[in-house]
């Protein structure tokens, strides 16, 4: 679980340095590359709290799983897309995904584990975290350098 909880984390982050790589390829301004980010932040940032309820009513087992198939394809997407429309909708859709699984990982935790050892786990949770967006830049920076900017979303598939 925290496997795909630290790839959505880590596509909070990795954009950042691959912004001037994507201006130059997609022919964007400033002002259209930032909604690479922000409308990944936005489309993961709103339906948090639903996408919780939806994993008390339909499980977190399942919604974990369809949270991680949209934005593994959504990912794809992004790495495909040849105009910066189509990586902003595609990053819409990666964020949605991401909303979907952010909860349900949570959940997990508390129904797993007893209280006793559920600061352990939380603890865990969080350090996932913090790596992840540490890790996002890094791997950003070898991944655009070497391969593309295309690949620091076609990594997540």
């Amino acid at each position: 679980m925290l496997i795909g909880f630290f790839m959505i984390l880590v596509d909070v982050t990795i954009v950042s340095v691959a912004n001037p790589a994507i201006m130059a390829s997609l022919g964007a301004d400033y002002d259209a590359v930032i909604w690479v980010t922000s409308a990944y932040l936005l489309a993961y940032a709103v339906p948090l709290l639903i996408a919780g309820r939806l994993g008390d009513r339909y499980g977190p087992k399942n919604l974990y799983i369809l949270g991680l198939a949209v934005f593994t394809v959504a990912s794809l997407g992004c790495g495909l897309s040849d105009t910066i429309g189509m990586l902003v909708a595609a990053r819409v859709v990666q964020g949605v995904g991401a909303a979907l699984l952010t909860p349900q990982t949570m959940t997990v935790i508390t129904r797993t584990f007893p209280p006793q050892r559920r600061g352990v786990a939380m603890s865990v949770w969080g350090a996932t975290a913090g790596v992840a967006t540490l890790v996002g830049p890094l791997a950003g920076g070898l991944l655009v350098d070497h391969l593309g900017w295309q690949w620091i979303f076609i990594v997540n598939v």
